[in-house]
């Protein structure tokens, strides 16, 4: 049996980490969520020696400190991280915002629904894509 899909979800809204965290938990996918409030919390997180690294990353645009556009630079630039998938979850649906994400080499853009039962139709979409599309030897081919 293939282990469950390993998510990260950089948000800095309280709010917004704990509608996804609940999203997550009415879906009927097997996945571990983890969370954090920054940028440099998640790459505090990422680039601990015990790190568990995620098969997916999903990121907020705009954060105070590093946003989230600074956050996807520094991991696509990194010799480890950059492997990771990491799709912009944000309410921006500005073409300068996503033409920035691709241009950084974001895997996907996802604009996150104001109806809590479409963003868990978006969620259970995003969990079957990313549990089909990880490699069965993550993360085992990186070392950080």
């Amino acid at each position: 049996m293939t282990r469950p899909l390993r998510i990260l979800l950089v948000d800095d809204s309280p709010m917004d980490r704990q509608l996804a965290e609940t999203a997550f938990d009415l879906l009927d996918q097997p996945c571990t969520f983890q969370t954090a409030d920054s940028g440099q919390d998640a790459l505090w997180m990422l680039m601990t020696p015990a790190a568990v690294i995620p098969d997916v990353i999903l990121l907020d645009i705009n954060m105070p400190g590093m946003t989230g556009f600074e956050l996807l630079s520094v991991l696509k630039t990194h010799p480890n991280l950059s492997v990771i998938p990491v799709v912009m979850l944000t309410t921006s649906s500005r073409d300068a915002d996503i033409t920035r994400a691709y241009t950084l080499h974001a895997s996907a853009y996802l604009i996150k629904s104001i109806d809590f039962q479409h963003f868990l139709c978006q969620l259970k979409k995003l969990l079957e894509f990313w549990s089909q599309a990880r490699s069965t030897t993550w993360p085992q081919m990186i070392s950080v």
